[in-house]
């Protein structure tokens, strides 16, 4: 169990492997989140395009605009 309230549940979309770093992408109904990981991380835990994922957002700062 986690204490961050934003958990968004999604398939993995894409997974780009750099030399160190990891760029995540995550389908969650009709928006995609990308998030940047160590390569070492993505490796881990096996991840690969298919794979069901939960994004956890943790941030100190959201900003909102409105449309």
């Amino acid at each position: 169990m986690l204490s961050a309230r934003n958990q968004f549940k999604g398939r993995i979309k894409e997974v780009k492997l750099g030399q160190v770093i990891a760029e995540v992408v995550i389908s969650v109904g009709d928006m995609e989140v990308v998030s940047l990981i160590s390569r070492t991380s993505a490796e881990r835990m096996g991840l690969k395009a298919g794979d069901e994922a939960t994004a956890v957002v943790k941030a100190t700062e959201v900003m909102v605009e409105k449309a």
